[in-house]
């Protein structure tokens, strides 16, 4: 499970973090967590808890924003959403898409004292 060594990365950014900024305890982490990223968001909390035990961050809630898919449309250089992972553009049928955004799995702020 992957998602185990993610949630350990999670931790470790935000008690560095924790550690130059002289706090004493992470209350809270919010994360951006694209749909295509490949993580299990279930998981990722589970593992969340189990690895912050015994930390400051212990408690501390994992708040996550699920991200859609954003395609570009090389051809006509359109942005619109991906539905069903059908990466085709919805105006000019086009099957050279890049990918915008979904894939993201980022830490955007951490609540701390």
């Amino acid at each position: 499970m992957h998602e185990m060594s993610i949630a350990e990365g999670i931790v470790d950014i935000a008690l560095d973090t924790l550690q130059k900024n002289n706090g004493t305890v992470v209350h809270s982490i919010q994360l951006n967590l694209g749909r295509m990223s490949g993580v299990e968001k279930e998981a990722l909390l589970f593992c969340f808890d189990a690895v912050t035990k015994g930390t400051p961050a212990e408690g501390a809630t994992l708040a996550i924003t699920t991200l859609p898919i954003v395609g570009h449309c090389v051809d006509c250089d359109k942005e619109f959403p991906v539905e069903n992972y059908r990466f085709v553009c919805p105006y000019c049928k086009s099957h050279m898409i890049a990918t915008v955004s979904g894939r993201e799995l980022q830490v955007t702020s951490i609540d701390m004292d």
